[in-house]
């Protein structure tokens, strides 16, 4: 499958995307992958008629009058490796998430290589004595990173991390599930093969951790790749029935493999992105209930236009805190209480706060946004 010029926009003929429009209208589970493919391509009316048709879906499978969001801190796995055990202390920062009303910390990025072997578990442990939090942490890589440290397998390294306290796995770093893409965006000499992703991801819901899964679009992949991704995920989630949501997120310049910076000078355009969160949220529909939109990579036009399109949750508000706000990977980021209002108010939805697992948090968790959230 040849890669495409990096972020190039590609349409579809017109007569394929009609075509595929009558058949995701008729049966979106008859629809073939090339029809997939044309639909990706949609444009004009076609892409508002597609739209139209996952957002009516959208509304079949969850709440149709809710948007939903979990109140969240980010923490870099190295800063949280170095922080003392005074003035702030890691769990200084914890406890101020959870005072500002966060039910979950999110934990990303590997150790340092002269951290102790067993870090990540030290880290868990203490993350979740220090309050009653949900732990979303460790991406495969991570994983696969503290099995090697510790000399264990990825299932001992799993039960180990799930014994300590985590509660569920970020699934970022999929990319596209695709080993010549992987190898083409991957440093050279840096693993990339499919199953250094798919092989953690499955052995963590086989230990009984769920998972996010993600979809990054926006760079050399080409449409025929992202619905070979989506398949696969699928595929996944019928085995296992471990994801807990899906996530789509275009490739930013600031992330870019620094091999690659001088090819990337665009980024996926905004009618790709409604064209695939639309088609994301049509062709899982049976394998994933919820779909969110990466809110600190787009505009918030396109946010908006994709909640209009499919998407039914918006992710976490990433408190940063007043001690140590840049100890986050995405510090800066916060989605204050005008924003995230805003969104629900300019889409006709109703905030209604989840936790990690899309259930209610306890009443005395819950956020208070001026009366916005039920």
């Amino acid at each position: 499958m040849v890669l495409r010029a990096w972020a190039t926009d590609r349409l579809a003929p017109v007569e394929q995307v009609t075509a595929a429009l009558a058949a995701v209208t008729a049966d979106p589970a008859d629809v073939s992958d090339e029809q997939w493919v044309a639909l990706l391509g949609a444009d004009g009316t076609a892409l508002e008629h597609l739209c139209a048709l996952a957002d009516t879906a959208r509304r079949r499978v969850t709440d149709p009058d809710t948007l939903t969001f979990v109140v969240n801190r980010n923490l870099d796995t190295a800063v949280a490796a170095t922080l003392p055990t005074r003035g702030p202390s890691l769990e200084d920062l914890v406890l101020e998430a959870v005072d500002g009303g966060a039910t979950e910390i999110c934990m990303q990025g590997p150790l340092p290589e002269d951290a102790p072997a067993d870090g990540y578990l030290r880290l868990i442990e203490r993350i979740t004595a220090a309050a009653p939090v949900h732990l979303h942490a460790l991406r495969p890589p991570e994983i696969r990173d503290g099995a090697r440290r510790m000399g264990i397998g990825i299932d001992d390294f799993l039960h180990s991390a799930r014994d300590a306290g985590l509660g569920s796995v970020p699934g970022t770093a999929a990319q596209i599930l695709d080993d010549e893409v992987r190898a083409a965006l991957a440093p050279p000499g840096v693993p990339s093969a499919v199953i250094e992703w798919t092989e953690v991801i499955e052995a963590a819901h086989q230990v009984g951790l769920f998972s996010t899964a993600t979809l990054l679009y926006g760079h050399l992949e080409t449409p025929a790749h992202q619905v070979d991704h989506l398949r696969l995920l699928c595929d996944i989630a019928t085995r296992t029935k471990g994801f807990s949501e899906l996530i789509l997120m275009p490739m930013v310049a600031q992330n870019t493999p620094a091999h690659l910076r001088a090819e990337a000078v665009a980024t996926a355009s905004t009618r790709e992105t409604r064209a695939l969160h639309a088609v994301a949220r049509l062709m899982t529909l049976g394998c994933f209930d919820h779909l969110q939109v990466a809110w600190t990579k787009l505009d918030a036009d396109t946010v908006d236009a994709v909640l209009a399109g499919g998407v039914d949750d918006i992710g976490g508000v990433l408190l940063d805190g007043v001690l140590l706000p840049q100890a986050g990977a995405e510090a800066g980021r916060v989605l204050d209480v005008e924003a995230l209002t805003g969104f629900a108010d300019r889409g006709g939805r109703i905030l209604r706060q989840r936790t990690t697992a899309y259930t209610d948090p306890a009443p005395e968790r819950l956020l208070r946004l001026d009366g916005a959230v039920r």
